[in-house]
C-alpha cells in the first residue's frame, strides 16, 4: 500500500483488498498507483473496478500520475475483457456521492461492466437476482492471465 493510503480507515474494502494476499483476494492486477479488482456482486461476468491505491474520494483529489495509471489500467482492462469475454459493449463509470449511486463513498473507483446484446443485467431489479454462469474465482484467474499477457511494458506493477 502506498504511504498516502496507509492512513485510510481500516474498514475500507478497497484498502483491505489491496493489502490482502493475492490468493485470498479478488484483486486481478496490482499497479503502483491503481489496481484492478473484481466486483464481488457483479452485474455481469467480468464486472471489475479500477481503484486508486491512495484512499481518495473524488476524481479531483487524484494527481496526474494517479490519473494516468488509473486510465492506463482501464484501457488495458477493456482489452483484456474483450479478449476473454468478447462483449458487445461496455458501461464505464464513476459514481461520486450517494445521490449519484456511489455504494462506497470514501474511495473512488471506476466500474467497467461488459455488456452483450440481450444480456440479463435487468434481473437486479427483481429482488437483487444475478445470473452469472461463471464463479468469481474463475473470472479472477482468466482476467489475471489476460492482463499479464496484455499489460504494456513499463506499466508499474507491485
Amino acid at each position: 500500500m502506498t504511504d498516502a493510503s496507509r492512513t485510510a480507515p481500516a474498514d475500507c474494502i478497497f484498502c483491505t483488498a489491496f493489502a490482502t494476499p493475492e490468493r485470498e483476494s479478488l484483486v486481478v492486477h496490482r499497479g503502483i498507483r491503481a489496481f484492478v479488482i473484481l466486483n464481488k456482486f457483479p452485474y455481469n461476468n467480468g464486472h471489475v473496478m479500477i481503484v486508486p491505491t491512495r484512499h481518495v474520494a473524488r476524481l479531483a483529489d487524484l494527481d496526474a500520475d494517479d490519473l494516468a495509471e488509473l486510465m492506463s489500467l482501464a484501457q488495458v482492462t477493456e482489452r483484456a475483457l474483450t479478449d476473454v469475454y468478447q462483449p458487445h459493449g461496455f458501461n464505464m463509470g464513476i459514481n461520486l456521492g450517494r445521490p449519484a449511486g456511489a455504494g462506497i463513498l470514501d474511495h473512488l473507483h471506476l466500474h467497467i461492466v461488459p455488456r452483450w446484446n440481450g444480456d440479463t443485467s435487468f434481473m437486479t431489479v427483481f429482488d437483487d437476482t444475478r445470473v452469472l454462469p461463471e464463479e468469481l474465482s474463475e473470472t479472477v484467474r482468466r482476467l489475471r492471465a489476460a492482463l499479464d499477457r496484455l499489460l504494456p511494458p513499463g506499466l508499474p506493477v507491485v
